[in-house]
Formats: structure tokens, sequence, C-alpha cells
């Protein structure tokens, strides 16, 4: 029988990028060959953090890099992710064809079947329709927010966006406009919906485009959700009147986990991390620290990094917290003096990037301050780690109401940062035995058991694996 080989086309930052070699990283080990494409500069930063020895794939997984359209000039732009989405849409179709070109001209390399790009990639599905290959797409985000992007633009169609003026940034409007019609939803604020929705711009770029990109979903054979039927059963039954073809293979750190070794389960991070921190953890009692990293798209002012530094100071537990070089000017730099001063005491940790997977794996964490990016929701809920929310763009207004609302594992702090709402929120999720606790407990159980063999997530990925082996035979 012919061996599958499978191309996976993240897009370019962490949060695609990291669920896409996962997944990558499962299939090679069913026997699936396995391509895994970065740009060109992710791949020179990938090296400079871990060392190219980490990019030599084993038998059957290779690393290969195309262009991401981008001049060096561009990187340092205020809307540089608005940009790349820009440029990789334009211009990477024509690099990845010649890349699938020369793939099946390689001495030794079996033919390519099946093209897999995360969401916002829709050009790799454009590609696989001209070769004639069969595709997949990795929708690295919840159901929930997929049905949400799928709502724009009825949104649009009942003239809720684009917003008639900018005061309904701020007077209420998005909390007070209940959108309740949602398929498989609870009714939720408009703002919770997505970022994109905050505009008054009618050809705003970021809601014309994620508005393309998800109706180009249908383009593709199948879907891959980094989720689990009993985290979102009522919005999958509703998606798949619009997707016949859904495979939920989530949480895909607890199925790694299940199918790898540790050192096998890596991520690629674009950013050097900093594993001191888990001997720091180590000496700290069983559920008494505080873990805040806001992601690696977020930027917040320098008054925001202090609100949340006396915040996190006043809510009594110690606490890790990464500090990404350009989270804020100056990255560590940009904290109040007095605060380095206190936590020169030894209460916290403070550190550039770390394994995050492994923060929340550890028994000494027991709070999550997060912005909610999906995958930092999905560790935390694996690991049984309450949160204390704020999200700030696309998808994370959406999985910051499932999680304080849904599932009850969270709380959500206000848009505007205040030092002492911050301290409250986190002394009552990090209650030893309080209800965001126990709620998180019960979902760990729950994911636990959707990845394990016989689950619903590893049935539902043995099913694909089996689906991506007829396609080479």
């Amino acid at each position: 029988m012919a061996r599958p080989h499978v191309v996976v086309v993240p897009y370019p930052g962490s949060g695609n990028i990291n669920p896409a070699l996962q997944l990558a990283k499962l299939l090679h080990r069913h026997g699936v060959y396995i391509t895994f494409v970065n740009t060109e500069h992710n791949h020179s930063r990938v090296q400079a953090t871990v060392g190219a020895a980490a990019l030599v794939g084993s038998d059957g997984f290779r690393f290969e890099a195309i262009p991401d359209g981008l001049v060096e000039a561009d990187r340092d732009a205020g809307d540089y992710d608005l940009g790349l989405s820009a440029a990789t849409s334009s211009l990477c179709a024509e690099p990845l064809r010649e890349l699938l070109l020369r793939l099946n001209r390689t001495p030794g390399v079996p033919p390519v079947t099946c093209l897999v790009p995360t969401a916002l990639m829709s050009f790799v599905l454009d590609v696989a329709r001209e070769l004639g290959l069969p595709s997949m797409v990795l929708w690295g985000c919840s159901a929930a927010s997929l049905m949400g992007q799928m709502s724009l633009r009825e949104l649009q169609d009942r003239a809720y966006l684009p917003l008639k003026d900018k005061s309904c940034l701020t007077n209420g409007h998005l909390e007070k406009t209940v959108i309740d019609w949602m398929r498989g939803m609870p009714p939720m604020s408009l703002g919770d919906i997505s970022s994109f929705v905050r505009t008054t711009d009618p050809d705003d770029f970021g809601l014309r485009f994620n508005i393309v990109e998800t109706q180009a979903l249908a383009k593709a054979g199948a879907l891959i959700l980094n989720t689990f039927h009993e985290l979102e059963a009522e919005v999958l039954a509703a998606l798949r009147a619009d997707y016949p073809r859904i495979y939920t293979v989530g949480p895909l750190g607890s199925l790694l986990g299940h199918n790898l070794r540790d050192d096998e389960a890596a991520d690629l991070s674009l950013w050097k991390q900093d594993t001191r921190c888990l001997a720091w953890l180590d000496t700290q009692p069983p559920g008494s620290v505080v873990y805040a990293n806001f992601g690696s798209l977020t930027v917040i002012t320098a008054d925001q990094l202090a609100e949340f530094a006396w915040g996190l100071k006043a809510g009594v537990h110690p606490f890790l917290w990464s500090i990404r070089d350009n989270l804020v000017p100056g990255g560590l730099a940009a904290l109040p003096p007095e605060f380095v001063a206190e936590a020169a005491a030894g209460r916290c940790c403070l550190t550039t990037w770390c394994p995050q997977a492994q923060v929340l794996r550890h028994p000494a964490v027991g709070c999550f301050l997060t912005h909610n990016g999906w995958n930092s929701t999905c560790e935390s809920m694996a690991a049984g780690v309450p949160m204390v929310c704020w999200p700030v763009f696309a998808d994370q207004y959406t999985n910051c109401k499932y999680a304080c609302d849904v599932w009850r594992v969270g709380l959500r702090l206000d848009d505007v940062v205040r030092r002492e709402q911050v301290a409250d929120h986190l002394r009552k999720t990090m209650q030893a035995e309080g209800t965001y606790r126990r709620s998180a407990g019960e979902w760990k159980t729950k994911a636990e058991d959707a990845s394990a063999p016989g689950g619903s997530s590893s049935n539902n990925f043995e099913t694909m694996v089996t689906t991506l082996g007829s396609l080479a035979s």
C-alpha cells in the first residue's frame, strides 16, 4: 500500500504553527509522510531559537520553506498581522505550487496526496484544486468561534456592521447588542463574536479578509478542529449542516501525550524558551502559583503593564509572568522599578518566554491570567487550570465568553485594566475548593477521556488517518 504524503501549510503565526505541528507529528506517528511548510522568515527564527538540529526531520518528516511576500521593512509595522495576511494570500500561491511540483520529482519522496493548510490560507485550497489534490483544513480555533466567523457576513447584511460611529466602541453598544440567532450558540453580545466587529469602516480589511477566508473553508474536503465533542457538542452539531465531514481531534496536546514522548511533542518556538521557570515552580506548593501570559500577538501599554503588575502583587499568591520582548515597549525593562524591587524578593518569577504547556501542567500552577487565545484556552482546560480572562483580538472574545459563562472555568476582566479587579479575580479563581477550580478539574477529566484510546477525539483521528490512507491507494 502506498504511503500517504500530507503537506501541512500553517498560517505563519505561533497560534497556527503549533497546532499544525502537533497534528503533523501525530499523523507521522501513524505512518503518514509529512512535509511541513514554514515561511522562510519563520524558518530562520526557529533555527535561531531551537537550533538547526531540531528541524532535522526523522524518516518521512521534512521541513520546507517558502517566502511570505513581505519585505523586511514591513515587519515592524503596527498592522504587521494584517500586512502578513495580505501578503500570504496574494503572493504565496506560486512558490507553493513550485514546491509541490518539486516534491513530486524528488527521489524517495512519495507523491503528495493531500494538502492541509490552517485557516487564513485559502490560497492553498486553490492550488490543491488546480493540481487535482484533495485537501483538509485545520481550523485552529474553537467550533464556536468558527460559527461566529461564519456569521460576520450576516451581521453585515442585517446592518449590525460596520458600527455606525466610533461612540459604539465605548458607549456600551457592543455589550448591550445581543445576537441570539447564531446556530448552536447561546445568546452573545455583539462584542463577544470577534474583535473584527469593532470597525466603522465598510471596507475594513480585517473584517473583509476574515469573511472571505471563512467562506473559503467550503473548498476543503474536510475540517479538522482542535476541540472535542463534549466541549462544544451543540455548535458542532450545527456546523455539520454546513460541513458534513468534521474531525474533532482535540485537545491536540492531550492526544500527543497518548502517542508521543515528551521530547517528540515539543513545539517549534518563534521565541527562545526559558525553561528555568520550571525549576522555580518545583519550589512552590501545589496549586499556589498564578501563571500570566498574553500570548504571541498581544501588545499592551506601559500603564496596562503596571496595572497588571500591581494587581498580581496584590493578589497575594506567588506568580510566574511571561513578558514577551515586544509585549510592551521595553519588555521587562518597562516594569515599574518599585515592582522590580518587590520581584527581587523572590515571590515571583519573570521570564520572556516559557514552555507554556509544561507550565500549565505543573502541579504548582493554580490559575492562568490569559488573553484567551485558543491554544492557551485549550491547554488550560486540558490541564484543569481555571482562568482570569482578558481578551483583546480575533476569536479571544468568543473563547472568553465560553470559558466564563458556558464552561464556568474563569472570570473576565474589564477592557480597562484595574489592579483592584485583577487582584480580586485572581483571589476568587485561586480558591482551592472554589467553583472555578472544581469546574476546571471536571473539564480536565473530560478532555483526557476524549483523547485517550477509545475516546471521541482519538477515534476521530483514527478515522482521519484511514481516510488519508485511502487517498494514497
